[in-house]
């Protein structure tokens, strides 16, 4: 057994990147569907938007030019020819000293090249008086101004929000192949481990809360998620219900029994699971480094500390990715970071990359650090942090004022 040959937090992620994408072929789902998915394919427009050049206020179409010079005390008189009516042509052509009523969304007459807002003119009779000149034009979308025929509108790997699904609507796109949800199954693990229900604890229990807290995670980032509940240090009962989980599931995480004790079947289970097994055994880090990932044929399997606390912040550095890969997308993408400053100075060990849990606050105009210290198993500790503070493993710590990136939690 290959135990502790650990990797970085960069090669790691680059594993991630390189071995794992989507395990399920994408599927087709109407506009209405589809908000939070990963798009599968490219679009591109098959015609402009908008298809008419129209106006952006309430006003008067005109010829720019013939607005030049005017003023509150000096207006330009113009003609008034009608008005453009809403969701209709426009259907006389503007020439020299005429202008056109038309609203917010109407389409600009031919001759017009501008809108004066109608704030900025008056009415009087049939002849309308400009107080302000315009420029050619303002006032206006053109044709094309949003979206041009052949354009790029999005790329595979997009998660679509909603004004992604309204630029779809417009260019007449209803239906969008999107990779599927991930399915992620849980597995907890140790002969200590009891359900969260159980109203008392006997000497030595300790109720599940990874399945709670991992399984939550994995909805936020969008997965659907399998409780696969808890198995003891058996290995054929271990072995089993992780066939079973695996075989309905897109990622298969394993909560706890991967560190180096005798009755640790993880990285065994793993192996049977398929090839080519293991990747990675071990990560230079704190907390997590018993961290174990695997791949059997195209699915990813992970084995996680069972500390809460190291098991959650696990999770967002390395988890979070590998469902971002399922769905296509670059695990970069899902890491938000915010620059504060560090309360007091923290001295770390060169060699290992160190995650401190932070708590945030704003001083003045700037954001300040401040350390949330705890052992891995304290997952109090996450509630009171706002997320965390990564310690190159270059470095031997960081000092009180130097900036820092802090990855929040999701």
């Amino acid at each position: 057994m290959k135990f502790f040959q650990v990797k970085t937090v960069t090669e790691t992620l680059e594993i991630i990147r390189n071995q794992y994408g989507p395990v399920r072929q994408p599927v087709t789902l109407p506009l209405s569907e589809a908000l939070g998915m990963v798009l599968a394919e490219d679009i591109r427009s098959t015609e402009q938007v908008p298809h008419f050049a129209r106006s952006t206020v309430d006003g008067y179409a005109v010829r720019a030019r013939d607005t030049y010079g005017a003023s509150d005390s000096l207006p330009a008189f113009l003609d008034i020819q009608g008005k453009v009516e809403m969701g209709k042509p426009a259907a006389l052509r503007l020439s020299e000293g005429q202008s056109q009523g038309i609203p917010t969304g109407g389409m600009i007459p031919e001759g017009a090249d501008s809108v004066v807002m109608i704030e900025h003119v008056e009415e009087v009779g049939e002849l309308l008086n400009v107080f302000r000149q315009v420029a050619p034009g303002e006032n206006i979308i053109r044709v094309g101004d949003d979206v041009m025929t052949g354009e790029l509108v999005m790329s595979a790997g997009q998660r679509l929000r909603p004004q992604d699904l309204g630029v779809l609507a417009a260019i007449g796109k209803t239906r969008v192949a999107v990779n599927p949800r991930p399915v992620v199954a849980i597995l907890s693990t140790g002969d200590e481990i009891v359900p969260a229900d159980k109203a008392e604890l006997a000497p030595g229990e300790v109720r599940d809360i990874n399945s709670i807290t991992i399984g939550a995670a994995a909805r936020a980032c969008g997965a659907d998620v399998i409780d696969g509940g808890i198995v003891q240090d058996d290995y054929a009962t271990f072995l089993a219900r992780a066939q079973e989980l695996f075989g309905q599931a897109d990622l298969l995480l394993l909560s706890g029994g991967s560190s180096v004790g005798t009755r640790d079947y993880t990285e065994q289970v793993m192996q049977e699971l398929g090839e080519p097994g293991v990747l990675v055994h071990g990560v230079s880090i704190k907390p997590g480094k018993p961290t174990i990932l695997a791949k059997a044929g195209v699915k990813p399997i992970m084995g996680l500390p069972g500390h809460p606390a190291s098991a959650l912040i696990i999770f967002h550095l390395f988890t979070a990715s590998l469902i971002a890969r399922l769905e296509g997308q670059e695990p970069t993408e899902l890491d938000k970071r915010i620059v504060a400053r560090i309360s007091r100075n923290i001295p770390s060990a060169v060699g290992r990359t160190d995650y401190v849990r932070v708590k945030l606050e704003k001083r003045g105009e700037e954001w300040w650090a401040q350390p949330v210290f705890g052992k891995s198993g304290l997952i109090s500790t996450l509630v009171k942090s706002d997320g965390m503070v990564e310690i190159a493993a270059q470095k031997e710590g960081i000092l009180e004022g130097e900036f820092v990136h802090v990855h929040l939690f999701q």
